[in-house]
């Protein structure tokens, strides 16, 4: 019997390294780090090609990916996913079908909207079913998540 899965949440993107930090800021979340020796050593053995890599804040790090994790790790979190990072050659053409919730137990204050805003995220719509209420953002990308707010008065 093969044991239950576990997941990992994947977006394509075009700009990977970015939109992990982008990310990892709004979460509070880690960026994985990537072992430069690792991948220096890939090369040299042919498995992987100058063109498969990339520099970003003055490190060596696989171009095609990057990973963010919770703080805490997915064991204290109750399993919260690792979130990766892959480019995609194609824009983003339509509403996503899968999205972020970003749950924090409670409805988020009117500064945590606003820090979101600051960061970059777009306001899309808004929605309610029954006492829940959010909003509907957009990442820098364009990838749709929500927030869930009080009710308005």
């Amino acid at each position: 019997m093969t044991a239950p899965y576990t997941l990992q949440v994947v977006i394509d993107c075009a700009h990977p390294h970015v939109l992990a930090d982008w990310w990892a800021q709004a979460l509070r979340w880690d960026v994985e780090p990537q072992d430069e020796d690792f991948i220096r050593s890939m090369i040299a053995q042919g498995l992987a090609t100058e063109e498969d890599t990339t520099t970003h804040r003055g490190a060596l790090v696989w171009r095609s990916g990057v990973a963010i994790t919770h703080p805490a790790g997915s064991q204290a979190t109750g399993g919260a996913p690792r979130i990766l990072f892959q480019e995609v050659p194609e824009p983003k053409s339509v509403k996503n079908r899968v999205h972020l919730d970003l749950r924090a137990g409670e409805p988020v204050s009117d500064a945590e909207l606003e820090r979101l805003l600051e960061l970059g995220a777009q306001g899309v719509g808004a929605g309610s079913q029954g006492p829940h209420h959010w909003v509907v953002l957009a990442d820098p990308e364009g990838n749709e998540f929500c927030l869930p707010v009080p009710a308005a008065p």
